[in-house]
């Protein structure tokens, strides 16, 4: 992957442009902010680490579970060949499509639905990235890695997750590695910590 090739359309790339106009004079900010729906844009500095830990490149095809804003959508969409993204919000899938397509990016495909049962009529996926914290791995993400694929997801509680690389080798064997702490809205859905069930 061509990390200045990443960074360079990183900072090119205007955050205010996924932000509503009341809060777009905070865009320049190294910090989560609201979007609407209990649900925040991420910071800009994690944003790109997530993306240099998952390491997208133009030959692969990428789930992203929680289409937000859209501002990650768009980092992946350049340094991807294909994205599939999956948004349980009506309202706020539709308003990143508008967004996106508004920017000219036309490789992203959009579906509404919990994200943590990813897009199976489209997998495996070389690469998957979660923007939303669940309360252990969806199996239903790791069963639609491919592999030798990469995803990176926040696991944990509502109080502290555990930023964590998942990747699949050759013969399908798992390895989790965890990057560092943080901390996101909750993945709505069957792994939230809501409605979890751990029996």
């Amino acid at each position: 992957m061509d990390f200045n090739l990443l960074e360079n359309y990183f900072n090119s790339l205007d955050r205010s442009l996924f932000l509503d106009d009341n809060i777009k004079g905070y865009a320049n900010l190294d910090s989560p902010l609201p979007i609407g729906f209990g649900q925040t844009i991420s910071q800009p500095s994690l944003v790109l680490e997530m993306t240099r830990i998952l390491k997208p490149e133009k030959k692969n095809k990428v789930l992203e579970i929680g289409t937000g804003s859209g501002y990650q959508t768009a980092l992946l969409s350049y340094m991807a060949g294909a994205v599939y993204t999956v948004e349980i919000i009506p309202e706020l899938s539709m308003k990143a499509k508008e967004r996106l397509q508004t920017l000219g990016i036309m490789n992203v495909f959009y579906k509404i639905g919990d994200g943590s049962l990813g897009w199976m009529e489209h997998s495996p996926f070389d690469r998957i990235m979660v923007t939303a914290a669940a309360k252990k791995i969806p199996l239903e993400l790791m069963d639609q890695l491919n592999v030798e694929g990469r995803m990176v997801i926040p696991v944990g509680d509502e109080y502290i997750q555990e930023l964590q690389l998942v990747t699949k080798d050759i013969n399908g064997e798992i390895n989790i590695q965890m990057i560092n702490l943080v901390r996101f809205v909750e993945l709505v859905g069957k792994y939230g910590w809501s409605s979890f069930d751990d029996k």
